[in-house]
C-alpha cells in the first residue's frame, strides 16, 4: 500500500515528449481530476494537461500538498535535470510523491532537501507489505483481470471504467491498482513490478483476498504475454489472480510492440489462447468477458465499423471504454457469473 498521499496536487510533467511518457500525470488527471490544481512543466515538455502553471512557491501558497512526479520514463529514473525541482519544492513545504523505479531518497540532494524541510518523499513502488510465494488455492469472490496485446494499451483504464460501471448498477466492485498510477489513483494497492519474481502471484493473491461470493475484484493488468521484457510480471499477476473472467485490450492500428518492432502483435485469437492456457492453471474456469478496444487513431465510422467487426470475429462485445463506455462488457461479465 502507498504512505498516504496529501490532496491537492501539482503534476510534475518534467520534460516529457509525449503522453505516453506522462501516463501518470493523465491518469490522475483524468480519474481524479478534482485533486489535481496544478502543472510544473519544465523547457521543451509537450504535454500540457490545461491545468493552472505554478512553481513550487506559488503551489504551496494555493495550498497544495504534495507534488507528484507524473512521468512514466523508460527505466523509471530520475533525471539530472528534475533534480533542483525536486529539491525546491521539499523546500517551499511540498511532500514529493514518486512511482518511478529510482527511489527518491536515493539522489542524495532530494534526501537532504527532505531532511532539512521535514517533507516526505513517499515511493509508491516500494511496497510495505512482505509477500509470499504464490499457494494457488481457489479463493472465495470473482474477479476480473484486464490483459493486453501489448504493454501501454489501456489496461488500466479500462479496468478503472469496468469498476465505474459495475458501481454504478450497484454491483460491489473494487479496482485493484498493480502500477504506480493505479495506486495514486485509488489510494492503495501494489507495484507488481517492484515485486521480487518469487513472490509476484503472491502478491497478487493478497490484492484481491477472499471476499463475499457475489464480490468483484477488477484487477488491473501489467505487461503482456508477447513482450520479451515484461511478459514475467505478466504470468506471475495472471496465476495469482485467479481470474474468473479476462478483458483483452488493445490499440487500434498497433501492430507491433511499442518500442520492439521486430515483434508482432500475434492475432487476437492467439492472444486469447495463449492468456487462457495461463489463467487456467489457477482457475480452470477462466473465460474472455469482452474486447477494450483503444480508437482514437480514428474517426468515429471506423471505430464505429472495427468495434462491430471485432465483436462479431471473437463473438464478444467489443467496446471503446471513451468512445462507447463499456456497459456490453460488463453485461457479458455479469450474465456469466449467473
Amino acid at each position: 500500500m502507498a504512505a498516504s498521499i496529501q490532496s491537492p496536487y501539482l503534476l510534475f510533467l518534467a520534460d516529457v515528449p509525449d503522453d505516453g511518457s506522462a501516463k501518470t500525470a493523465m491518469g490522475i488527471w483524468q480519474w481524479r481530476r478534482e485533486l489535481c490544481a496544478g502543472q510544473l512543466r519544465l523547457s521543451g515538455c509537450e504535454v500540457d494537461l490545461g491545468l493552472l502553471e505554478l512553481t513550487p512557491a506559488e503551489a504551496a501558497a494555493r495550498g497544495i500538498r504534495t507534488m507528484i512526479v507524473g512521468v512514466a520514463n523508460d527505466c523509471g529514473f530520475i533525471a539530472p535535470n528534475w533534480v533542483a525541482t525536486i529539491v525546491t519544492a521539499l523546500e517551499t513545504g511540498l511532500d514529493v510523491a514518486s512511482g518511478l523505479h529510482e527511489p527518491l531518497a536515493g539522489v542524495p540532494e532530494i534526501a537532504a532537501a527532505a531532511k532539512r524541510s521535514g517533507r516526505r518523499l513517499i515511493e509508491v513502488r516500494q511496497p510495505a507489505e512482505s509477500f509470499k510465494p504464490g499457494n494457488g488455492i481457489r479463493r472465495s469472490g470473482k474477479r476480473l483481470l484486464t490483459v493486453g496485446t501489448d504493454c501501454a494499451i489501456g489496461k488500466k483504464y479500462a479496468a478503472l471504467a469496468i469498476e465505474k460501471e459495475m458501481r454504478s448498477r450497484g454491483v460491489d466492485a473494487d479496482f485493484r491498482a498493480t502500477g504506480q498510477t493505479g495506486i495514486f489513483i485509488s489510494g492503495r494497492g501494489v507495484a507488481i513490478d517492484a515485486v521480487v519474481s518469487d513472490f509476484v502471484s503472491g502478491a497478487a493473491e493478497w490484492l484481491s483476498p477472499a471476499a463475499a461470493p457475489d464480490h468483484w475484484d477488477i484487477i488491473e493488468g501489467q505487461g503482456a504475454l508477447f513482450h520479451p521484457a515484461y511478459a514475467g510480471v505478466t504470468l506471475g499477476l495472471i496465476h495469482g489472480s485467479q481470474p474468473d473472467v479476462l478483458v483483452l485490450c488493445h490499440d487500434l492500428g498497433r501492430t507491433h510492440l511499442a518500442g520492439f518492432e521486430s515483434f508482432a502483435i500475434p492475432s487476437f485469437e492467439s492472444c486469447m489462447e495463449t492468456y487462457l492456457a495461463a489463467a487456467r492453471l489457477t482457475n480452470p474456469q477462466a473465460r474472455f468477458a469482452g474486447v477494450s478496444l483503444n480508437t482514437s487513431r480514428v474517426g468515429d465510422k471506423e471505430a464505429a465499423r472495427a468495434l462491430a467487426e471485432i465483436s462479431v470475429r471473437l463473438t464478444l462485445p467489443c467496446c471503446d471504454p471513451i468512445r462507447s463506455g463499456v456497459g456490453p462488457i460488463v453485461d457479458n461479465v455479469l450474465s456469466m457469473a449467473q
